[in-house]
């Protein structure tokens, strides 16, 4: 098989794991017309570039500078496991009175399990999570300002992190497009960046909220440290002895 052929194979495979969420490894052969053998190759290869991650039988897209999954994908996908997550993240809330919410479906996940019996001050660049907490009895909203992204409604540049720059926050519930050991946690978009950033700086508490998919996952923009937070918080996905290697930077890894 030629490399040319070999590439376009393997674009094919990258916009459709891109487009369904997920491959397998015996429909793309039958697809393609090639054996299994040759698609694990493929698919070791697009693993080796970023571009996959391979799980038994198949592989999922790694979101990056050119790839990002919208807010209503988000929704459908580990929808039990992010909202085991986001139960255990507001039981972590402690004292704080002031509380940052992150963009994406799993931290508007947590701000409906925040507390209802004490006063909470909230701020969120979600569109979705302020809704979510607009009606709510002691809880006020600060909703963050500037541009809205349509594919995650989420404000960002630098009307939001000016923003953020004034607050000093007791609490940062924070979600990534990727984090590793290696890279810290990462997301595609440098504006999303600069958001997340600047809330972690703005935080006395950082707390990560996210699915076993994203652990090994690299995207373009990095933005903080894993040794930045007192707690990860996920799934049960995530193998044990992983989990142990990132406890040893020393944030609390929790698996529910």
């Amino acid at each position: 098989m030629s490399g040319t052929a070999a590439d376009g194979r393997r674009r094919t495979i990258v916009g459709r794991a891109r487009h369904e969420g997920a491959v397998e490894v015996t429909a793309l052969a039958a697809e393609l017309a090639v054996s299994p053998e040759t698609v694990r190759r493929d698919l070791r290869v697009l693993e080796e570039l970023g571009l996959v991650r391979r799980t038994y039988g198949g592989a999922y897209p790694v979101e990056s500078a050119g790839y990002e999954t919208t807010l209503a994908s988000r929704t459908v996908r580990h929808v039990p496991q992010k909202a085991r997550i986001a139960a255990a993240c507001a039981e972590l809330i402690g004292e704080a009175e002031t509380v940052f919410v992150d963009e994406g479906y799993t931290p508007q996940l947590i701000a409906e399990a925040l507390p209802r019996d004490r006063p909470l001050t909230v701020l969120t660049a979600s569109l979705a999570a302020a809704s979510a907490l607009a009606g709510r009895d002691g809880t006020q909203v600060l909703l963050l300002g500037g541009r809205v992204r349509g594919s995650t409604l989420a404000t960002v540049d630098h009307w939001a992190t000016d923003m953020l720059a004034g607050f000093v926050i007791d609490l940062a519930y924070v979600g990534a497009n990727g984090i590793s050991r290696e890279y810290g946690l990462t997301t595609p978009d440098p504006a999303v960046g600069q958001v997340k950033a600047r809330a972690v700086r703005s935080a006395r508490r950082r707390i990560f909220a996210g699915i076993h998919t994203k652990f090994g996952a690299v995207s373009f923009c990095r933005f903080a440290e894993v040794t930045d937070f007192e707690a990860i918080v996920t799934d049960t996905a995530l193998p044990v002895g992983e989990a142990q290697r990132y406890a040893l930077l020393g944030p609390q890894v929790v698996r529910v």
